[in-house]
């Protein structure tokens, strides 16, 4: 309770952040629908998005260096709730794009400094209760963001006028708290090389992970749409697969920890192809079963980027995991910038179905490359422990790092 007590601050930013920011690609690919934007365009979206996060990854520990956690923290903010504000100002697909370039930096950002500032209070005694304790905010926050979908008017000045209050409420508890801003840790370098260096089907594992994510969650809206779900049952369909991926972080990590981590993610990577087909199949059986397969789908995808990262891990050593942590990252971006508007383009010529078969292709490759790499060499004999690996920021892997060399 203490360390709850302690990280209050901080874990209340996040879920506001979450609430605010988080609700904007739903709220934005359902508008775009009404206000008659091509599906191609909603993609550009979301593609906007993850070069936003990028951008803020990047630029997050420079700008913390020059002015400090709590000013840098109020930047990023103002930058997020300034995209969100002037959605209802310019009805522009492309002027949204910039916007969303905007919010996209304002969570990359916001969570490296929340980060930072985690990895500088936890010892080695609190660490594994205060990242669980992170973890469950995290998830439980992004799961506020899809609900919100239910009660949220699309294209309207309301809706993204709350989304705005939220983000900027996000500024009281970690600007007006009394605990004194840490040190502005050494800034990782990123070597995108290193993670093909240390495992290549990591780094494969990562990408297709970006792919598949992403193009659920900034199109899976219009996907939905297409298939025959109201508006406010969108909410339900992003939150089954939040909740599913949620509910496989335990029973996937037993199995990572026990058995080789390249068959593992072949297993979840088939699982992932079985999931799309079903997914296609269920397309029009009613409510429920898009519920139930969108729960199934997150249940067999979301943990590929942790099993990936662990796989990666089990070869590097401990001073290199946060430049690693950082790399990996990087390449989930690659596939996430990459992904929304190619699934928009298929579902616009070919209909909602394909944007499943683009993702179930990615999987083959990655089965393929799989079988591949499991050829080249064998599995290390020592192995770090699993951990679920937010998608936060380039410095989650200074939170984890030490936990991963426990094992």
């Amino acid at each position: 309770m203490r360390l709850l007590i302690s990280f209050a601050a901080l874990f209340l930013s996040v879920v506001l952040l979450q609430l605010g920011s988080g609700g904007v690609a739903p709220l934005d690919a359902i508008s775009g629908g009404v206000l008659n934007f091509t599906t191609a365009q909603i993609g550009i979206l979301g593609s906007a998005h993850f070069v936003g996060f990028f951008v803020g990854c990047w630029w997050a520990p420079r700008l913390m260096g020059e002015v400090g956690h709590s000013r840098a923290f109020a930047a990023f903010i103002a930058a997020g709730t300034i995209g969100i504000l002037a959605h209802m100002l310019v009805i522009d697909p492309y002027a949204w794009a910039v916007m969303r370039v905007a919010s996209g930096i304002c969570i990359a950002g916001c969570y490296t400094i929340i980060e930072a500032w985690l990895q500088a209070k936890v010892t080695n005694e609190t660490r594994g209760r205060a990242m669980g304790t992170y973890r469950v905010v995290d998830i439980c926050g992004s799961l506020g963001a899809q609900m919100m979908i239910a009660v949220l008017e699309p294209a309207s000045y309301v809706s993204y006028n709350l989304l705005a209050l939220l983000c900027c409420a996000a500024l009281f508890p970690l600007t007006l708290t009394k605990a004194e801003p840490p040190e502005t840790p050494v800034t990782p370098r990123l070597r995108p090389r290193l993670a093909w260096e240390r495992s290549p089907l990591a780094a494969a594992g990562v990408i297709v992970s970006g792919v598949t994510g992403a193009a659920f969650r900034m199109v899976g809206p219009v996907y939905g749409i297409e298939v025959g779900l109201r508006a406010d049952q969108i909410a339900l369909f992003l939150a089954a697969f939040v909740v599913g991926g949620a509910l496989a972080q335990i029973p996937v990590g037993w199995l990572a920890d026990k058995y080789d981590r390249r068959g593992v993610l072949i297993g979840l990577s088939v699982a992932g192809i079985a999931a799309c087909s079903v997914t296609i199949f269920l397309s029009g059986a009613g409510t429920v079963a898009v519920f139930l397969s969108a729960g199934l789908f997150g249940f067999v995808t979301m943990p590929i980027y942790s099993v990936s990262t662990a796989h990666a891990h089990d070869f590097a050593t401990s001073a290199e995991r946060v430049e690693l942590s950082a790399a990996l990252m990087f390449l989930y971006a690659v596939g996430a910038i990459a992904s929304p508007y190619l699934a928009s383009v298929v579902i616009e010529y070919f209909g909602p179905s394909a944007m499943f078969l683009m993702i179930a292709l990615a999987h083959v490759v990655l089965i393929i490359f799989g079988i591949a790499r499991m050829q080249a060499r064998p599995s290390p004999e020592a192995r770090t422990a699993y951990t679920y690996e937010p998608r936060t920021s380039f410095w989650v892997g200074r939170l984890l790092g030490r936990g991963r060399d426990r094992k």
